[in-house]
């Protein structure tokens, strides 16, 4: 059964923002750290340490059994990939890291895909396609639209550079919980189990997290022994990006982006 979802008043929204600005702070600390020769236990060792500064919790440490602080997908895995000693970038190697965080009561939920030293150029743009998709989809967040306008402009972009949109995994409502109503697509599929969610209209005080999953080849994935990682079925690179995104009358506040935008800039690329 669909469940609308909860729309938050401006003090949520506000309080909302503290977090994400937690999650952001990690991430850029994040992002700076990744380097050939460090481990993604290593990652996940700097955004415990952050965490406790900041004076926030993890949203994904023991979440649903999860055993990290945050998610480390190297090359053709897709999401979650767990943190691990062993694991050891290299040069050449393009890592996404998922992190959220709990404040106030509050969850804050980003991911962005990273270049480990310098990478290929194919390598580059999907990182650039991805991140893209995510704007795209961002700047269709206005009041009156549907989901599945964000879906489709997310799916449009990535597939028009010969990319798929993964469809096993898709962005969601946030708030007091990580995943709350509505389910947000990367891409359209109105006859399937997203039809309902699809078809919601964006109205002030929804917050939801948009996060397109795009792979150089095929859409398929697996999941591996630790029951967490999922990787390309066809072991072609993926790139991961998501925002956490207030609906307002002014238009979409990404509460996860530092610099306090209040709009994502729709010009084609």
């Amino acid at each position: 059964m669909f469940e609308r979802p909860h729309l938050k008043s401006k003090d949520e929204i506000r309080l909302m923002r503290e977090v994400n600005l937690v999650v952001a702070e990690i991430l850029d600390a994040l992002e700076l750290a990744v380097a050939p020769g460090v481990s993604t236990m290593d990652l996940d060792r700097i955004a415990a340490r952050k965490l406790k500064e900041l004076g926030a919790k993890s949203a994904f440490l023991g979440y649903r059994g999860y055993p990290a602080s945050l998610c480390t997908s190297v090359n053709e895995e897709v999401v979650h990939g767990i943190p691990r000693a062993d694991k050891v970038l290299r040069e050449g190697d393009i890592i996404g890291i998922d992190f959220g965080a709990v404040l106030g009561g509050f969850v804050g939920d980003s991911a962005k895909t990273v270049a480990v030293g310098k990478i290929a150029p194919e390598a580059q743009k999907l990182m650039d396609v991805t991140k893209r998709s995510l704007e795209l989809g961002i700047a269709q967040c206005r009041v009156g639209n549907r989901i599945q306008d964000v879906a489709k402009a997310v799916q449009d972009h990535a597939e028009a550079h010969g990319y798929s949109v993964v469809r096993d995994f898709v962005g969601h409502g946030i708030g007091r919980r990580m995943h709350e109503n509505p389910y947000v697509p990367n891409f359209v599929d109105a006859s399937g189990q997203f039809s309902k969610a699809l078809r919601l209209r964006l109205q002030p005080g929804l917050v939801i997290a948009i996060e397109p999953m795009v792979n150089i080849g095929k859409p398929d994935v697996l999941t591996l022994e630790d029951d967490w990682t999922a990787v390309t079925a066809d072991g072609s690179l993926s790139a991961h990006f998501e925002h956490s995104i207030a609906i307002t009358e002014e238009g979409p506040w990404v509460l996860s982006r530092r610099d306090g935008s209040t709009w994502a800039e729709a010009a084609p690329a």
